[in-house]
């Protein structure tokens, strides 16, 4: 399913494929934790960046998101929002890339009382230009995502970059709620197409933002592949118009 943009064709734009996925911790609909599911499916997206939630991300090399990375030829970089119980790994949001990355930035999302949340912002580069790219994934009470979109909104610039992303899991149910106005407002509509629970989807609790507006060329909801049986959770992609790297 795609929801294009009107912004209109250039011969002196090319396409970037950007893609946000709620991994489950790579336990599948079916129940079943399979790792190796979750990175067939992260190499039949197509993109040099993908944001994911609820992905274990530490300490080193020996986790979750190192391997996700390793098998299909990414960087990563994550932000660990809590830790588990009776082990050194870490939850949380993480990038994997093919681009370079000049700087990155951890937010704290987080509400007392609540889980622990965060957003892991990266300065990437296409070409010459810089793109700025923030993952996260945003509370399950109406009252800490309004708070928690506020502290973003306060943190995320308008500066250099040639565009900003922002893309997660945003857990808003209510399509008039006013986190999702908020975010609108300050980057222009979000088509929501649904993606959980994945095997029959019902909810749009995905979201791919990208600012200036006109930069965004289309989303799809990715239902091939194996992705309705590797999450609870089907992955979204942007298609993104990038000014030529080469002026």
């Amino acid at each position: 399913m795609t929801a294009a943009a009107d912004a209109p064709d250039s011969s002196r734009n090319i396409l970037l494929r950007i893609a946000t996925w709620n991994i489950h911790d790579a336990k599948g609909s079916d129940g079943r934790r399979d790792l190796a599911r979750v990175a067939q499916v992260i190499g039949q997206l197509h993109a040099p960046l993908v944001g994911l939630q609820e992905v274990s991300c530490g300490p080193g090399d020996a986790c979750d998101v190192a391997e996700l990375a390793s098998s299909n030829g990414y960087r990563w970089h994550a932000v660990p929002t809590f830790q588990r119980r009776h082990t050194d790994l870490t939850h949380g949001n993480a990038l994997l890339t093919t681009l370079p990355v000049d700087e990155i930035r951890i937010h704290d999302l987080s509400v007392p009382g609540r889980e622990p949340r965060g957003a892991l912002e990266a300065r990437v580069r296409w070409g010459s230009q810089r793109l700025r790219v923030v993952v996260t994934h945003l509370g399950l009470r109406a009252g800490e995502r309004r708070r928690q979109v506020e502290r973003l909104l306060g943190v995320i610039t308008d500066d250099d970059v040639a565009a900003t992303i922002l893309l997660g899991d945003i857990n808003e149910w209510w399509l008039w709620g006013r986190p999702l106005r908020w975010l609108h407002r300050r980057f222009g509509a979000s088509p929501a197409l649904r993606t959980f629970p994945a095997r029959a989807p019902l909810f749009a609790l995905d979201r791919i933002w990208v600012h200036p507006p006109r930069a965004l060329a289309g989303v799809e909801r990715v239902a091939a592949g194996g992705s309705p049986h590797a999450s609870d959770h089907l992955p979204l992609v942007a298609t993104v118009r990038v000014p030529d790297p080469g002026d």
